[in-house]
């Protein structure tokens, strides 16, 4: 659960709630220790949390002494768990009656869209609103995370076109499935790139399944089927003594297929600047292989910061700055399925 504001250019209370100054302060709340116990997300839990931690966060961020200058709510309204989205909205509805302002929904993909370009927002927020952002397009983005696996173009006109997505497990979900298989706690991917940095990723080769040219999808299901039979046939001490090159090997796998097929697109396209977002693109070796990436072709890499790469508000405020075209206005309800935009 987390909360954000849009905000500061000066110390004036109007000025903190200026949208095109940036993000004047985020408030956090972090499930992932309640979750490890369960091995991953429990609904009922997180929409408990979620309810539990409405009021405290909102008193730590002392918006209540403030709203007169706060002009507008901006919530996620889908993709998510349907419990957790449901009540988010249901609280800010309830700050927009009680102070009067309207209430908007914000796509929770396209707030990772965006996110790559906050960084370049808060360096000079009336530049970026001038020219910067239109100078970075079109752009390529890659939204990597524990559901979603998605290449997008952002082109001239400011229109967002899926180009690329998963058609199984999406990477976040290999890495954390594997983790599983190897018997690493929750949250899986962060454990398999622990112990990969100490291990060599050729020791153990497994399936790329790097799509055709032509075919612009990604699949990562089997990857985790070939690891499966690969467990399947080590003991117990051989498994403990290959961990390291196993998780190495494996990361490595997830990342040549999201770099292979972001390739493909650079060079069936003409884009002027290259953007990586999600909760897995906070993984060192692949941001580093999408900062060669973007090296080679001469562009601009664009990178989520660490505390907007997973599921926070910071990015679901820009998302209503930076692309107020796509949002949920008036008596908008809950999508748990809503994707990013159409192909």
């Amino acid at each position: 659960m987390i909360l954000a504001i849009e905000s500061s250019c000066d110390e004036s209370a109007l000025a903190r709630f200026d949208p095109a100054c940036g993000i004047a302060g985020e408030w956090v709340h972090s499930q992932i220790d309640l979750h490890k116990e369960y091995g991953g997300v429990v609904p009922d839990l997180a929409s408990r949390e979620h309810l539990k931690n409405f009021f405290p966060l909102l008193e730590a961020a002392s918006l209540a002494a403030e709203r007169g200058t706060i002009t507008q709510i901006a919530v996620t309204n889908g993709p998510g768990l349907a419990g957790c989205l449901a009540l988010g909205i249901a609280f800010a509805r309830s700050l927009g009656l009680a102070w009067d302002v309207p209430v908007v929904g914000v796509n929770h993909l396209r707030g990772h869209a965006y996110s790559p370009f906050i960084a370049l927002h808060e360096a000079a927020p009336e530049r970026f609103a001038a020219e910067a952002f239109d100078e970075l397009l079109p752009h390529l983005g890659l939204i990597v995370s524990g559901g979603n696996t998605i290449l997008f173009e952002i082109d001239t006109g400011r229109k967002l076109t899926v180009l690329a997505e998963t058609v199984d497990d999406a990477a976040g979900e290999a890495l954390d499935k594997g983790a599983k298989l190897l018997g690493l706690p929750y949250p899986g991917g962060p454990q398999v790139e622990r112990l990969a940095a100490s291990g060599d990723s050729k020791v153990f080769d497994f399936p790329k399944a790097i799509a055709p040219r032509n075919e612009r999808r990604f699949s990562f299901s089997g990857l985790k089927t070939s690891l499966r039979y690969r467990l399947e046939k080590m003991g117990d001490a051989e498994l403990e003594g290959a961990m390291p090159d196993l998780c190495a090997g494996y990361q490595r796998a997830v990342i040549d297929q999201l770099i292979g097929k972001t390739k493909h697109l650079i060079q069936a396209g003409d884009y002027s600047s290259l953007g990586l977002s999600g909760g897995v693109s906070n993984n060192k070796a692949l941001r580093a292989a999408m900062e060669r990436l973007a090296g080679r072709y001469r562009m601009p890499c664009l990178i989520a910061q660490p505390k907007h790469t997973g599921d926070n508000a910071g990015m679901i405020a820009f998302a209503a700055y930076a692309d107020p075209d796509a949002l949920a206005l008036d008596d908008f309800s809950i999508e748990p399925a809503l994707r990013l935009a159409k192909r």
